[in-house]
């Protein structure tokens, strides 16, 4: 991976860790709305911890959608390794049918030599 890349990905998951603190804010508020009777000081506690845990819980979505990808990954990388060594292995067969036959056709003895 490229600087290039590796700064991208830095910028993609910053603004993505953003975007999830506001929609952890705005859940927070939404759910602390009705709670008129709380003291602002208890609800700003409540609408912070609410935040945190929005946001652990969108790091723990993130790293088992991650964990997932990896393990797909790795079952499709070992799929296509098992389809091209028997593609390799029936290529092999073909080429060697082949030569074995043109050195049928080309031996002496035989009707076409």
């Amino acid at each position: 991976m490229s600087v290039t890349d590796e700064f991208l990905n830095d910028i993609e998951g910053h603004l993505l860790l953003a975007a999830t603190r506001a929609e952890g804010r705005t859940a927070a508020e939404r759910v602390c709305e009705p709670l008129h009777w709380l003291p602002r000081d208890r609800r700003e506690e409540v609408e912070r911890r609410f935040e945190e845990e929005y946001l652990t819980l969108a790091r723990a979505s993130w790293r088992r959608t991650a964990d997932r990808a990896g393990e797909l990954r790795e079952e499709y990388e070992a799929a296509y390794r098992a389809l091209r060594r028997r593609l390799v292995a029936a290529w092999l067969l073909a080429c060697a049918a082949g030569i074995g036959t043109l050195a049928l056709c080309l031996a002496p003895g035989t009707v076409a030599g």
